[in-house]
């Protein structure tokens, strides 16, 4: 069995697919989403963040760290980078002015946990979501955690933004429930701007995983478009994500979720500035207009979800 490398594992979670649902992170991700709200679940490794205002300066950070370093001051940055014991700092802290973010799990190990909720999951017609992150950039370690849930009768659902082998993408369908697709911008060099990559694997994957639900061969597969002012939101762009979503070979819901800065202390944690300044969350009548496109090309859409 594979390790995994998982940065959180949220209980009772209701965002992240139908029913009560336990979200696993999954740390790395290919893209570099100006809007992420999870900047720690970027990077493929563990990481160390710094709360200083909690640091009671006792100096156990100091004693457990093996490069005889101050991590009060210093943990995260590259200086501790090729520590023999990383973590090992915020594992000794009282006052959790250390967090370390990443840790390796086996599949049994994550499924364990998930599975002390199974009544929440039975009874609203819930489960397990994997997130990140990009949870299909640990391909095998979330193949072998949802042969787990197909073993114990767990609903399963893959919130992934589709940069993957297509390959591995539709075998992640069929082993699967439900995917959360993210459509993040329709033109490929603005796409790129906004995340670092270009967006034609995703549609051209988006299209596979769609034929093969067609065939019943899939889990079900819903689209999430988060609307950024300024990014996304441009004339022509919700037309086009919504055209593209209506020429798809299988019906699918989609839902439009709205801007907002709630990571913007973790860029703080990070010592980054947040990249997004000053972008407020689009209005209310805003987010009606662009649902109003996709309904007018036959696709059912929620706001938010």
């Amino acid at each position: 069995m594979s390790a995994g490398l998982v940065f959180d594992i949220r209980k009772f979670s209701i965002h992240d697919g139908p029913g009560i649902r336990t979200a696993v992170f999954f740390k790395g991700c290919p893209l570099h989403c100006l809007w992420c709200h999870n900047p720690e679940g970027i990077a493929p490794f563990p990481e160390l963040l710094r709360r200083p205002e909690r640091c009671v300066d006792c100096g156990s950070c100091r004693k457990a760290c093996p490069l005889n370093l101050d991590p009060a001051r210093v943990a995260g940055s590259a200086a501790c980078r090729g520590c023999p014991d990383f973590g090992a700092c915020a594992a000794v802290c009282p006052a959790e002015a250390l967090q370390l973010v990443g840790r390796r799990m086996s599949a049994e190990e994550v499924m364990g946990i998930v599975l002390r909720d199974r009544p929440f999951y039975e009874e609203s017609g819930g489960g397990v979501t994997f997130t990140g992150g990009e949870p299909l950039a640990q391909g095998e370690f979330l193949l072998e955690c949802l042969a787990i849930c197909r073993a114990e009768g767990i609903r399963s659902a893959v919130d992934t933004s589709g940069w993957a082998a297509e390959e591995l993408l539709l075998e992640v369908g069929r082993a699967s429930d439900l995917i959360l697709y993210d459509l993040k911008v329709m033109d490929s060099e603005r796409h790129r701007a906004a995340t670092g990559l270009a967006n034609e694997l995703i549609l051209s994957n988006l299209r596979a995983l769609a034929r093969q639900a067609a065939r019943g061969a899939s889990a079900g597969i819903y689209l999430r478009l988060p609307l950024i002012p300024g990014i996304n939101d441009l004339p022509g762009d919700l037309e086009a994500a919504a055209e593209f979503a209506a020429s798809l070979e299988v019906p699918l819901e989609a839902y439009l979720l709205p801007y907002h800065d709630s990571a913007r202390g973790k860029y703080r944690l990070r010592g980054e500035a947040y990249p997004l300044g000053s972008v407020s969350a689009p209005a209310p009548e805003r987010m009606s207009a662009a649902a109003a496109l996709f309904e007018a090309r036959g696709v059912p859409v929620s706001i938010g979800g």
